[in-house]
């Protein structure tokens, strides 16, 4: 059993110290690029300010033929193009593929001062990103780096889900998690073709008329993701990490993007895949809060003084506890103003 005093000591000599606390930056979407297609490359510059996260994409989307080419192409964009503020992250090939250890090896030996946080796919339990993290740290200490690399863990398996708590917990490395809806719907023989979303076969319908059994009857589609998005939020916020919406499949469907996308920012996501650039605009818009409810949360912290007791407010209680929770959208206001101008301007910040 290793001791917890033991938790926070590099896993490898000469590696730098785990972090004790994961910082919280701007990550309202995590845009993917094909680091292996030249002309979306060449795109990288103009689309860095736009976006919180870009990341390079090595594993599904890539072709067997293009592994190597994605993996050079992130490392040439690592070394040579200025991302400003925006986060540069990666997403590996899996644990259980033949790439992935080259992935590990020549990003963190070429590229290792430039990103931030590497993303592994379908991880099962703990055992995974145990492997990752004490790999890791042998490659910082080679590498000679000074901060350690981060770890973002994607849930799509149903053992993943079961697991989701000890996965959080298994490293000081652990930034987040994203929810993996396709590969997941998969594993759980989900009876759905669709990349996230709802569907119209999941749904509650109205009971029947008693005065006319043949009326029509309202019905309401269901949110299929919503006992894992809420799991998944419960597990990392134990654990003082980030969790994210995954990707959302239908990229002409923007209002449907834009239901899921807000679904997940409150049930306590900081932000999604965006696949598409139509898709980031949608994230960055859901995952700020609204002015209005900027406006409202300075009030009841203005009106509740020390926090402490209840008041009502036009003609609302509110209390200690609605108190805390327009602490955490004026908290987040103002971390996504120092990025944003025009966030911060029509917060009045």
């Amino acid at each position: 059993m290793q001791s917890p005093k033991d938790f926070f000591k590099p896993l490898a000599v000469g590696a730098p110290e785990p972090v004790r606390d994961i910082p919280f930056r701007p990550s309202r979407m995590i845009h993917f690029f094909p680091p292996s297609n030249a002309k979306m490359v060449a795109k990288v510059p103009d689309l860095a300010p736009r976006v919180d996260i870009l990341l390079g994409n090595l594993e599904d989307g890539v072709p067997a033929s293009d592994k190597e080419a994605a993996r050079a192409g992130l490392v040439e964009v690592g070394k040579t193009v200025d991302l400003g503020s925006t986060q540069l992250w990666t997403r590996v090939n899996s644990l259980d593929s033949p790439w992935v250890l080259d992935d590990l090896t020549t990003l963190v030996a070429e590229i290792g001062d430039r990103l931030d946080v590497i993303m592994i796919p379908k991880v099962e339990g703990p055992e995974d990103i145990h492997y990752v993290d004490r790999l890791l740290a042998q490659l910082e200490a080679k590498a000679g780096l000074t901060e350690p690399l981060l770890v973002h863990a994607i849930l799509e398996t149903a053992r993943g889900v079961a697991s989701v708590e000890a996965i959080c917990g298994a490293s000081p490395r652990m930034q987040g998690l994203s929810l993996g809806p396709a590969d997941l719907a998969a594993n759980r023989r989900m009876k759905t073709t669709r990349v996230g979303g709802g569907h119209p076969g999941y749904l509650v319908r109205q009971d029947p008329d008693p005065d006319d059994a043949d009326a029509g009857r309202t019905v309401h589609q269901q949110d299929l993701w919503h006992y894992t998005i809420a799991r998944m939020v419960d597990a990392c916020v134990t654990h003082g990490i980030l969790p994210f919406y995954g990707p959302f499949g239908d990229i002409a469907d923007t209002t449907a993007c834009e239901d899921q996308f807000r679904n997940a920012y409150l049930l306590g996501c900081v932000g999604a895949w965006s696949l598409h650039p139509v898709q980031i605009d949608i994230a960055k818009r859901v995952f700020s809060p609204d002015p209005a409810e900027v406006a409202h949360a300075q009030r009841v912290i203005e009106a509740m003084g020390d926090g402490t007791g209840a008041i009502m407010l036009d003609g609302k209680m509110e209390d200690d506890a609605s108190c805390k929770q327009c602490k955490v959208v004026v908290e987040l206001a103002h971390n996504l103003a120092e990025r944003d101008p025009e966030l911060a301007a029509a917060y009045g910040f």
